[in-house]
């Protein structure tokens, strides 16, 4: 009997530990996806050129049910020679679930400034265009920030949702700031009705002399303030899409004293049929003539395309933009894009 009852008792041990184990692995879902978009330019010279995007790895895990991890990690040709890459690690984000829809984020960011870097990260083939809006391509908000923030979604019958992080500033670096002050990003938004959000945030930096702005080799001349004053509406219907999303930002230097920017773009498309999209867009750069910190060269652009979406994870686009610069020669560019998820 006694023999019986110890055998017994060690399968007993051995089922509750292979059961443990099955369902700490259920527990815990890995999931790893893939972007890449290919494309075909056609510049003002009418050299047609040919290359590829961005190709991303983005993983997500469910480690348990309140802790989450995310790694986005983006590989891409060098534009400084073509048989080399860059390999560049946009997030790596733990999320801890600290209470109903509020969570903790410890890491690398996409600063939550304005709806199109909140929404849209490096898969272009959820982007509305092939490219970002020109206020990225000038630098004129910080796209990543490494450091803690508290987040709440879906709060309430308005759906309230905020953002409130602290990181290093701008020219630091994922393993150290490169001064004493910490940049500072208060977001809010609401979303009053299906597919409508509205959105307002403010960002501050205190960015130190010499500092490698956003890590484009230009070195800032003077000590400066930054403050960043965002605002943002969208709605993204079963026909009709409109995003609107503009920027004021106020730099300060003792030294040259206060220069006001306004960076802002207009999109809007509307879809036909059950796959076809065409859309506008437009951006306006206006720089303050005592600017020292963008790249001051006031900015127009319109741009005219359409989305033809073969399924959730496979787009072609095709579309045209004419850009008018204050200071160098005006540009016109015909793009076409394939991208994919996988």
């Amino acid at each position: 009997m006694k023999k019986s009852f110890f055998v017994k008792l060690i399968f007993g041990c051995i089922f509750l530990q292979v059961s443990f184990f099955f369902h700490a692995v259920k527990a815990q879902q890995t999931l790893i996806k893939g972007f890449v978009d290919a494309n075909t330019i056609c510049d003002n010279d009418g050299k047609v050129s040919f290359n590829l995007g961005e190709q991303d790895l983005f993983i997500t895990s469910e480690i348990s049910d309140r802790i989450n991890f995310l790694g986005e990690t983006v590989f891409k040709y060098s534009a400084s020679s073509p048989t080399l890459f860059d390999v560049s690690m946009e997030r790596v984000v733990l999320k801890v679930n600290y209470a109903g829809n509020h969570n903790l984020l410890l890491g690398k960011h996409h600063t939550p400034i304005n709806y199109w870097n909140d929404t849209y990260h490096h898969g272009r083939v959820f982007f509305p265009t092939i490219f970002r809006p020109l206020l990225f391509s000038q630098n004129i908000i910080p796209l990543h920030t490494t450091g803690i923030s508290f987040s709440g979604h879906d709060l309430g019958k308005l759906k309230f949702g905020y953002d409130f992080m602290v990181g290093n500033g701008i020219g630091s670096g994922d393993l150290s700031d490169n001064d004493k002050f910490k940049s500072v990003t208060a977001a809010v938004h609401l979303k009053p009705f299906n597919n409508l959000r509205v959105g307002a945030s403010y960002y501050h930096d205190e960015i130190s002399k010499g500092a490698d702005t956003h890590h484009s080799g230009s070195l800032v001349p003077y000590d400066m303030t930054q403050q960043l004053i965002s605002g943002s509406v969208s709605y993204f219907g079963k026909k009709a899409e409109f995003l609107c999303e503009g920027t004021y930002a106020i730099n300060n230097s003792d030294s040259t004293g206060t220069a006001n920017t306004i960076a802002a773009y207009g999109y809007a498309g509307y879809r036909l049929f059950a796959k076809w999209v065409p859309y506008i867009r437009v951006d306006i750069l206006d720089f303050d003539k005592n600017e020292i910190y963008f790249h001051n060269d006031n900015t127009t652009a319109f741009l005219g395309g359409i989305r033809f979406e073969i399924n959730y994870l496979a787009v072609v686009k095709l579309e045209y933009q004419r850009t008018n610069f204050e200071m160098t020669e005006d540009t016109n560019t015909i793009t076409a894009q394939f991208a994919i998820g996988f």
